[in-house]
């Protein structure tokens, strides 16, 4: 038989969690229990592969301590890497015994914490301990506490050995009918691998640096866009211009699709196009893409736009024979 032990606390002289585990590795030991310690704090960089030495165990205690809220930021990572990376067909065979001592408040929500994040996981549970440490030399000295430790340590080589059952629990069910939709739908060994990946800092530094390129990529595409999209056929107009002495004004194509209108101003015979509104403005033009485009190709003009419905104005009709006098779009008419 082999228990891991995953030791979730920062690992100080005075942690009375190293104690409690201290105490259980020996009575494992004497009952000739294979006990493999990993000590989460000093492998930091590699917790998302921590996941993968659950394979070959019959059984694992969490131990974390509880300095002031909670089962601290290791064993909580070392969670989500078993939720994001572990196996769960093999979690589900496994028991876990949660240890967790406090040196303040909260030991029993920390135990809580530990319990229902393993029954989410589909894993099998076991009874552990939770205690408040104020003097951690009493409680050593304590025969009482010793006594409860050791009997801690045999239930758990107990329950592993007679394959104790235990009755189905609703954070299971959630998993198997909600949680798992959230997830990608991995193999163990896409899942190893992975974790693999996510531990490698060279790689996941490359990663950020091409998700990066690709962010400036696509922003310089957007910029190109926006570019196109506030210079589109007015080159049109200017390329065909024909400047003539009686055909002042400013001009508003109010374009289908574009979010604002096109002016035209002509002042002494010189063109200015631009997007945006104008605070004054001499005719109202609407017009849609296809038929725009269509007198830009040369194959229709303002005038015949008008006739056939596909443009409409607000101001003097004679204003549209001056548009088809000072923009030249059919080679026929040069």
């Amino acid at each position: 038989m082999k228990i891991n032990i995953y030791y979730g606390g920062r690992g100080l002289l005075d942690d009375p969690t190293i104690y409690v585990i201290g105490k259980m590795t020996e009575v494992l030991e004497e009952l000739r229990v294979k006990v493999q310690r990993y000590n989460i704090y000093e492998q930091k960089n590699s917790i998302a592969t921590l996941p993968q030495t659950l394979k070959d165990a019959d059984g694992v205690i969490f131990a974390t301590t509880v300095e002031w809220l909670g089962i601290g930021g290791y064993m909580h990572q070392f969670l989500d890497a078993c939720w994001l990376y572990a196996d769960k067909d093999r979690i589900k065979d496994l028991y876990m015994q949660p240890v967790v001592m406090s040196t303040t408040y909260g030991e029993k929500e920390a135990y809580l914490n530990l319990t229902t994040a393993w029954d989410t996981l589909g894993g099998l549970p076991c009874s552990g301990l939770s205690g408040y440490v104020e003097d951690l030399l009493s409680f050593q000295m304590n025969e009482d506490y010793g006594l409860i430790i050791e009997k801690k340590a045999e239930n758990l080589y107990r329950t592993i050995s007679q394959n104790i059952k235990s009755l189905p629990c609703s954070s299971q069910a959630v998993t198997r009918s909600v949680a798992k939709s959230g997830q990608l739908e991995l193999t163990p060994q896409e899942s190893e691998q992975l974790s693999k990946y996510v531990s490698d800092d060279e790689y996941v530094r490359k990663q950020k640096e091409d998700l990066a390129e690709l962010a400036d990529m696509f922003k310089n595409k957007i910029g190109e866009s926006v570019q196109d999209e506030d210079t589109a056929y007015i080159i049109d107009f200017e390329s065909h211009y024909v400047p003539q002495d009686d055909c002042d004004g400013t001009f508003s194509f109010m374009i289908e699709g574009k979010k604002k209108p096109l002016t035209i101003q002509i002042t002494d015979g010189q063109l200015v196009c631009h997007y945006g509104q104008e605070d004054h403005v001499d005719h109202y033009i609407k017009i849609g893409q296809e038929a725009l485009e269509g007198i830009l190709d040369g194959r229709m003009t303002f005038q015949k736009a008008f006739f056939t419905g596909e443009l409409s104005n607000r101001g003097d009709f004679n204003m549209l024979k001056n548009l088809d006098r000072m923009f030249i779009f059919s080679e026929d008419e040069r």
